[in-house]
């Protein structure tokens, strides 16, 4: 028969399945490919001339995994018919989320030998499709990347991984890769024994087919008699050293806040005490239990839907022409400038990197050496690698070498007056159709834009740090940037491959100014009397990556104090002074404990090691005792404090897309990614039962959490914010 997704060719007795699906750029796993992978092995096991099969890619990626949206059409179904038939609705669910195992453990027990040739990418549901084939030989260049990443999304490997993995690495190994969804490279796959071997990438069939002919075992060693775990059986003096120790690791690193991971524990521990085919029913049981929660709609909604579609350019203005970005200027090459500069020169792009003098831009341009001589050493890139980023960055105190630059990003000092120097010096001599951003975090872009004489193409580009790293990119509209600006922003953010969200001006924008409530909500904590440590133990418990005191470290108190005082100077006399300002003066201005760029916040450094400051109570007075506070409501007081700021972001305007507020919690401040982010965790208690925490923590801990006017509106008949915002609702957006 033909097939739409696969090509099979047979030759020499050994079958070769191509898997190239027409129109996409990737292979993902769908309902089509799932039917037509069930006939080939069918055809490959009911033909006695066949020896086996080489499974291979036609696209340069193996591929990308499952396609989700089809778990999200398996849950619609569910809901639609649990109403009426809640067991028929269950057995529905189960039935459909375990298909795909089901194809692969036919596979695995044709009785015909498969083997996976792959030639790079090979996430999810692909890795697993290669862990129950015979064999594995992976690319050895780069491009190879294996991995089981479904824990990221709010799921966890449900077609076998969980099972296989744990039969064929090391426990320790097996249970980090599944449960960090961590990405692993040739090498690394080939020493945790997830494949047999490496070849040159086009000789990977040919290494096949090779091993085929030399022959392959057709019946896996777990379903032999006598088959040993490699860590030896659950119940034993190995096994009773090992679950004790990952289910505290478990817990430490999840705060038990994640169904996925909780999944992962769940089916390995029980599966590996039963045959196989038991564990996999065990682990799909588990699997459609994890599907329906809300963490995992919530997860899969926005790190796996909506991100796609904002790093596809849903904000993107359609009748704009697409840029090509060939020189960009950085202007400030102190760490977030020369942050920049790399990222900009890793994506083939030119670098025009200015500062005061020479040797400050050559500062800047060492961060980039410094960087890429790191991933050398990892096996990351090479030195041809390192010389040609380096070739692309001109550091320069010269203002004219900006003259053909079609975008330039200023990232100087958060000061008004340096930034209108920089800007007027830098449109001296900019062509005309240049973009000019600010990298500023939080000073508003129109008041910024007065030192142009062209706001037109004026925008604000926000990145956070370290800009290697994080994959947000927070993007500033000023009430009078054009969609040529924008247009120019997301196309240089999608060059550099990072993930943008748009905002509309305000003070602190929509991140910058969410993330100062949690470390506000912190110090508010400290005045109440709650201990030090049990703050920054409910932060992260909370779901939230560092406590608050540690992220005002980070983010440096004295720019928080700065941050503070220009608010204060810019409100005037509508300024309310409390605590948190009290607080913030006696540790920077009368202790100079600036945060961890000087060694001194409210912890103690000494390199890389830290610990909470015993003056702390010096300055805030003697905490209370630890069993005078609820846990779980100083957790929710972090939670709630940030969703709340974000709902009064929308009622300014600021925030007009869902997507963006979601997305851009999690990747920009890292607000717990189990509730699918700030504007999900409203959604998903409702807007009635969170007003109601807010009047409730507005009478015990002050007006802080006093709910806005939109939110009181919405609670009123429980309207969501993805009914009211939905991203298909453009004008209701813009008339909320």
């Amino acid at each position: 028969m033909a097939y739409t997704n696969f090509s099979l060719t047979i030759d020499a007795g050994i079958a070769h399945i191509v898997w190239d699906m027409p129109g996409k750029s990737m292979n993902v796993i769908d309902i089509s490919v799932m039917d037509e992978l069930d006939e080939l092995i069918d055809k490959v096991a009911g033909d006695a001339t066949l020896k086996g099969a080489v499974i291979t890619s036609g696209k340069p990626a193996f591929s990308g995994g499952a396609d989700l949206t089809m778990l999200e059409g398996l849950l619609r179904d569910f809901h639609a018919k649990r109403a009426k038939d809640p067991e028929g609705a269950a057995q529905l669910l189960f039935d459909g989320s375990r298909r795909l195992s089901q194809i692969f453990r036919k596979l695995e027990t044709c009785g015909k030998p498969f083997v996976a040739a792959l030639n790079g990418t090979c996430m999810g549901g692909a890795t697993e499709l290669a862990l129950a084939c015979h064999a594995r030989i992976a690319a050895e260049e780069d491009v190879f990347k294996m991995a089981l990443p479904e824990v990221k999304v709010g799921l966890f490997p449900g077609a076998g991984g969980t099972q296989r993995v744990m039969r064929m690495a090391d426990g320790q190994q097996g249970m980090q890769f599944l449960l960090q969804g961590k990405t692993l490279n040739a090498k690394q796959a080939l020493a945790m024994k997830l494949v047999d071997e490496t070849a040159p990438a086009k000789k990977l069939v040919a290494a096949a087919v090779k091993l085929l002919k030399a022959g392959v075992d057709p019946v896996k060693p777990w379903d032999k008699k006598g088959f040993k775990l490699p860590n030896g059986p659950v119940y034993s003096p190995a096994g009773f050293q090992f679950w004790p120790a990952a289910n505290a690791i478990y817990r430490r690193e999840t705060h038990d806040n994640y169904p996925g991971a909780r999944g992962i524990m769940q089916s390995v521990y029980e599966g590996l005490l039963m045959p196989m085919d038991q564990a996999l029913t065990v682990e799909s049981r588990h699997f459609a239990h994890v599907l329906q929660t809300p963490e995992a709609a919530s997860m899969i909604r926005s790190l796996f839907v909506s991100m796609q579609e904002l790093n596809k350019g849903a904000r993107r203005p359609a009748d704009v022409k697409a840029n090509r970005i060939r020189k960009v200027g950085i202007l400030g090459a102190g760490f977030m400038g020369a942050g920049i500069a790399y990222v900009t020169a890793r994506a083939g792009i030119d670098v025009v990197l200015i500062d005061r003098d020479q040797e400050a831009a050559d500062k800047g341009k060492a961060h980039s050496d410094a960087l890429v001589s790191k991933a050398m050493k990892r096996g990351r890139a090479t030195e041809a690698d390192r010389e040609a980023l380096l070739s692309r960055i001109t550091a320069t105190p010269d203002y004219e070498a900006l003259a053909d630059c079609d975008l330039v990003i200023e990232a100087v000092f958060e000061d008004r007056e340096i930034k209108r120097a920089v800007t007027e010096k830098a449109e001296a001599v900019l062509k005309s159709r240049a973009i000019y951003a600010s990298n500023t975090s939080t000073l508003p872009i129109t008041s910024l834009a007065e030192a142009s004489k062209r706001p037109k193409n004026f925008i604000g580009i926000h990145f956070f740090s370290p800009v290697d790293k994080m994959m947000l990119v927070e993007v500033i509209l000023g009430k009078k940037t054009g969609d040529k600006a924008l247009a120019m922003a997301l196309d240089y953010i999608k060059a550099i491959k990072k993930t943008p969200i748009v905002v509309n001006d305000s003070r602190g924008f929509y991140t910058s100014r969410v993330v100062m409530t949690y470390i506000r909500e912190g110090l508010m904590m400290l005045a109440d009397g709650v201990p030090a440590a049990m703050i920054e133990n409910c932060g992260r418990m909370a779901g939230m990556p560092v406590g608050p005191l540690s992220l005002g470290d980070e983010v440096a108190l004295d720019l928080a104090w700065k941050i503070v005082s220009a608010t204060r100077k810019d409100l005037g006399v509508k300024y309310v002074e409390g605590p948190l300002d009290n607080i913030l003066e006696e540790m920077v201005v009368k202790r100079e404990r600036f945060g961890r760029k000087n060694g001194k916040g409210f912890y103690d450094y000494e390199g890389r090691e830290k610990k909470l400051w015993p003056g702390i109570p010096d300055v805030v007075g003697k905490p209370k005792p630890a069993e005078a506070f609820n846990v779980e409501e100083l957790k929710q007081r972090f939670l709630v404090m940030q969703a709340l700021e974000t709902a009064r972001i929308f009622e300014e305007k600021c925030l007009t897309d869902v997507r963006e507020a979601d997305v851009g919690s999690i990747l920009g401040f890292g607000f717990a990614p189990f509730t699918g982010g700030t504007i999900s965790y409203i959604d998903g208690m409702g807007t009635a039962a969170f007003a109601d925490l807010c009047r409730k923590f507005t009478r015990k801990w002050g007006p802080r959490f006093k709910a806005n006017r939109l939110l009181k509106e919405m609670a009123k008949t429980d309207q969501r914010f993805y009914e009211r915002f939905a991203p298909d609702k453009g004008e209701e957006r813009e008339a909320a």
